[in-house]
């Protein structure tokens, strides 16, 4: 656990808005290729950053320890690089709204966790699929865990009045299976487990995965028989997965304020209807119908108290995502949205966890409904910009005909304008499930909570 360093000395704080950072992030990485150790590696990085507000600008410095020397060393460089800074291009004065003060100790501690207890289990794992599925071309068997520590300080002058120290773990076993078709070319699907939590909560042994891959070798036999779709623009539903990379890259990216200032389409659209009536889509903090969200954030690294954002409500586009300088100058409040990776790294307008909120309708009821479409369950890869276009890899779906799921479709793309495809959904259903892991690109790579119910829509499908 990392020291907290003011319970017995006290720091002095340069008397502007001043944030401390001390983190230690621990990533474990087991890899089986065919039964191949292929991947074997263990990181802790960990250090100090400060970040200090002077004349509309921060100053940042950091260093790869955490003794009281280091702290007050990276202290003093932050406050002269905001001093340099702002005597070159201030950007305003010294003033941010004031913090609330508030004190947050960690709900978790880590236990003891080794690369072998990893290695064993996906071993375990893999000669199971080994020894019941013989038809198999190959495949692979993944464990990861990733903790993040931090201890955070923040003032609006010369004292500290925020004190947050959090947990955060998430683990992930993820399994691959790839077949041969009769044209003898190799069809892959693949699947990931777990989620918030340490190893020990989320995995008691490996035979608990078994029904899990029993299904996922099923879909895969049907995928080598898949079809490809008919290319255009169909009726769809799209499950949650889906959903969920669709509201993170299309839509919350938009409504991230810094790229609003830069020019997003989402700047034009305040107050108007983006979606369907049916959508509210949410940027959750820390917890989703009594449970905590993928990656839960009490406080920000701001050191913001971190509440759900309402982005879209009943279809109209109601709030951006904000830091505390953007949410000053834009004239909202922030809600726990400025988050970095590492120590080193500094706090950007970032998603934690996004979400459309559950409808009313069964999912069976919604598939009845279609009488000429697919039903899309899993994607792959994608992208999308700033306009809300967007174009994303399907990598599991299945026809849908008269109301009744048909054959496999192999891997295709769907692509569109969000803002405009979500103005096509008539029908979302009743249930929430969040992905395992996700994670977000943006120039720091940092992981977040993906998912949300199923949505009846039109999207443009690729074909052969």
């Amino acid at each position: 656990m990392i020291k907290d360093l003011l319970a017995t000395t006290p720091i002095p704080f340069p008397g502007k808005p001043t944030e401390l950072r001390l983190q230690q992030t621990t990533t474990r990485q087991i890899s089986l290729l065919s039964g191949n150790l292929v991947g074997n590696a263990k990181s802790v990085v960990g250090g100090v950053s400060a970040r200090i507000f002077s004349k509309g600008v921060y100053g940042l410095a950091s260093a790869a320890e955490t003794d009281l020397e280091t702290v007050n060393k990276v202290l003093k460089a932050a406050a002269e690089n905001a001093e340099f800074l702002g005597s070159r291009a201030p950007q305003g004065g010294d003033n941010l709204p004031p913090l609330v003060p508030c004190r947050k100790e960690p709900q978790k501690v880590e236990p003891e966790l080794t690369q072998k207890t990893l290695l064993d289990f996906c071993r375990e794992l893999d000669a199971h699929i080994t020894a019941t599925y013989k038809n198999l071309a190959g495949r692979s068997v993944n464990a990861s865990s990733l903790t993040t520590e931090k201890l955070l300080y923040a003032s609006n002058g010369d004292t500290p009045v925020v004190y947050s120290h959090s947990v955060v773990p998430r683990t992930n076993i993820s399994v691959s299976l790839t077949a041969n078709d009769p044209n003898g070319s190799p069809v892959s699907l693949g699947k990931a487990f777990g989620g918030y939590g340490f190893f020990h909560e989320l995995f008691s042994s490996p035979e608990a995965l078994y029904q899990e891959v029993a299904i996922l070798f099923e879909k895969v036999m049907k995928k080598r028989e898949g079809v490809h779709p008919n290319a255009g623009r169909r009726q769809v539903v799209i499950g949650s997965e889906v959903a969920g990379i669709l509201a993170h890259e299309a839509i919350g990216h938009t409504v991230e304020a810094d790229l609003v200032l830069g020019g997003s389409v989402a700047r034009n659209y305040m107050n108007q209807l983006v979606a369907s009536e049916l959508v509210t889509l949410v940027d959750f903090a820390h917890t989703v119908q009594g449970k905590p969200t993928p990656v839960p954030v009490i406080v920000d690294d701001e050191g913001v108290l971190a509440e759900d954002v309402v982005i879209i409500e009943n279809g109209v586009l109601k709030r951006y995502m904000h830091n505390r300088a953007s949410a000053h100058r834009m004239g909202y409040q922030a809600q726990g949205n400025a988050r970095g990776n590492i120590f080193s790294d500094e706090p950007l307008i970032r998603m934690r966890n996004t979400a459309i909120l559950p409808g009313t309708s069964r999912l069976e009821d919604i598939i009845a409904s279609v009488d000429d479409g697919y039903y899309l369950v899993r994607s792959s890869n994608g992208q999308a910009d700033t306009t809300s276009e967007f174009m994303f890899g399907i990598a599991e779906g299945y026809e849908i005909k008269n109301g009744v799921l048909g054959r496999a479709i192999r891997d295709t793309t769907i692509s569109g304008v969000a803002f405009d495809m979500l103005k096509t959904v008539d029908m979302i259903s009743q249930d929430m499930t969040w992905g395992s892991g996700g994670w977000c690109g943006k120039k720091q790579t940092i992981n977040v909570g993906m998912g949300g119910p199923a949505l009846r829509c039109y999207v443009n499908i690729g074909g052969r």
